[in-house]
């Protein structure tokens, strides 16, 4: 939901609770519009976000390991600066606006200093403001003296808020029923627009709640009266918005607002993460496959040049045939074909400058020239081909990518090949990913997230273990691990739907998969990730179903 003030009265309520008498033990600047701090309370250590962006400005918690820049950049300079081991002595919303600001005790060797730390979270307009003694020491977004602007924020200048909204204040229970008298249309848009620090969507709750009768009371009551119920709403399952309260249907209640907007966030965080990975992936892929395809239309286009070379030869076979009868300074001639049964005639051109000896050497020469690009061209492009297929396998994991952890590998992949260049900010050494474990009738079944995977996981199955892969479509490798015992077909069956689920033939129905002992799969020297040959193999038919995978399992098999 918006940050407004009524969302954040609740959200600094709960940070005063929690975080007062805490240290500032590590300053973090992710993005350019985003600082993490993490606090330390005496019993554990808290990550607080302060996301001043336009789109989704807060301070919330976060469970997230995000990217660290290799180096800092100024703002968050300065705030390691005076705000290393500063111990937070309160933290307060002023006059219910939409900002927060943290009191710091500040030390170091030679002084002690109170500072405060200002969150105005206002949309497009936030911004995170260092003062001293109401002097202003830095700000994450300044303004210059050239600007025409009605606020000047940098450093050395007096701290002065934002002006105030011309609306009345929910905690004037006077002035809110003398408004209320001249409600008229949308409730929910009047109110917003009327009463201070309640965005459009907390007004629909009022009005849900209320119905379109509800009065200066209610509202006053909705904000300073009925106690928090904090919730996360869903559509079809999903999060779609987190709330103080609310009465809309399918939401799931938490004990804090902090608790339902760090649920909430980490979901928009994770989900946002990986559709910009998995974009990102498929541009750069989309970009490599089409370079080779440019490539592979430039060796086919020489190999069709060399399908004429065995008429260059015959040319060159029949000039020197006739020889005795052609002179220097013919254009051409025509010769009689003595390999073609019937024994026709073909006109064959000729260079005035050269002997007729020279023109059959120049017929010679060309053939031998044409011999050659073709083996050349050959090789190229069954590399080509070979390369392309690669890359089209590395598509399909892309397009299974469920969650982020599905593109790691695949990214890793991708920066191995050179198609990708590797990130500048530093990441926590990244656990190995698991593979997609489920269980069926006692047996296990693994799948491959991506090539990397799919060779390890065949790999480390044993030689009695069973192996699936589609037929004709890139798809995971998925094992079955028997220990010895004899493989039902109902397993069997669940193995390949999601073998086919996982494959280019995911749309579709009936898809064939092979399946056969590991002992028969083999991986060629020097062949590709995931790549292999196997032999001994039945083929089951199966539509495309995903199943319910096991979460918890972090041990590749």
């Amino acid at each position: 939901m918006p940050q407004d003030a009524f969302t954040i009265k609740y959200v600094a309520k709960e940070l005063k609770e929690l975080l007062c008498g805490g240290k500032i033990s590590r300053i973090i600047q992710p993005s350019r519009d985003e600082l993490t701090f993490i606090i330390y309370t005496g019993k554990s250590n808290i990550k607080l976000d302060a996301c001043l962006s336009a789109q989704s400005s807060r301070l919330s918690l976060s469970n997230d390991d995000k990217p660290v820049p290799l180096s800092a950049p100024n703002f968050c300079m300065l705030l390691r600066k005076h705000l290393q081991n500063a111990e937070i002595l309160d933290i307060v919303q002023p006059d219910f606006e939409r900002i927060i600001y943290f009191d710091l005790k500040c030390t170091s060797d030679f002084s002690s200093s109170v500072m405060r730390l200002y969150f105005e979270i206002m949309g497009k307009y936030s911004n995170a403001i260092l003062t001293e003694n109401g002097i202003i020491v830095g700000a994450l977004k300044t303004t210059s003296i050239g600007e025409n602007t009605r606020r000047v924020l940098f450093g050395g200048v007096k701290y002065t808020p934002p002006e105030p909204q011309d609306k009345v204040a929910p905690y004037d229970l006077s002035g809110l029923e003398e408004v209320m008298k001249y409600a008229t249309g949308d409730k929910a848009k009047f109110i917003c627009e009327k009463i201070k620090g309640v965005a459009y969507a907390t007004a629909l709750e009022m009005v849900m709640l209320y119905g379109d009768d509800i009065t200066a009371q209610n509202i006053y009551d909705y904000i300073f009266n009925i106690p928090a119920k904090p919730c996360v709403t869903c559509i079809d399952g999903k999060p779609n918005d987190f709330r103080v309260r609310s009465v809309m249907e399918g939401r799931k209640e938490y004990s804090g607002i902090l608790q339902a907007q760090c649920e909430y966030y980490s979901y928009v965080y994770k989900k946002r993460t990986f559709d910009e990975k998995k974009r990102q992936l498929e541009s750069a892929l989309a970009s490599a496959i089409k370079k080779i395809e440019k490539r592979l239309s430039s060796i086919n286009a020489k190999l069709e040049e060399c399908r004429g070379a065995e008429d260059i030869k015959l040319k060159g076979e029949l000039v020197t045939a006739n020889i005795y009868a052609l002179e220097r300074g013919m254009t051409d001639f025509e010769a009689v074909n003595y390999y073609d049964p019937e024994c026709g005639k073909i006109k064959i051109e000729l260079d005035r400058t050269l002997t007729p000896s020279q023109n059959a050497q120049k017929y010679y020469k060309k053939y031998a020239k044409l011999k050659r690009t073709q083996t050349a061209a050959c090789g190229q492009l069954e590399e080509a081909e070979s390369k392309l297929d690669y890359l089209k396998s590395i598509h399909t994991n892309i397009c299974s990518a469920e969650q982020i952890c599905d593109l790691e590998e695949t990214e890793e992949e991708l920066i191995g090949l050179e198609i990708l260049r590797r990130a500048t900010s530093r990441k926590k050494k990244a656990t190995p990913t698991p593979y997609r474990t489920y269980v069926y009738d006692g047996f296990k079944i693994i799948a491959g997230r991506n090539n990397l995977q799919n060779e390890r996981l065949t790999k480390g199955l044993s030689p009695e273990d069973i192996w699936l892969h589609t037929q004709k479509y890139h798809s995971s490798h998925v094992g079955i691990l028997c220990g010895g015992r004899e493989v039902p077909d109902g397993v069997l069956q669940t193995a390949a739907e999601i073998c086919a689920y996982y494959s280019d033939g995911k749309h579709g129905s009936k898809i064939p998969v092979d399946y056969t002992k590991k002992k028969f799969v083999k991986k060629p020297p020097k062949s590709n990730a995931g790549f292999v040959i196997y032999t001994d193999y039945k083929t089951i038919l199966a539509d495309p179903k995903s199943h319910t995978e096991i979460t918890g399992n972090n041990d590749e098999q």
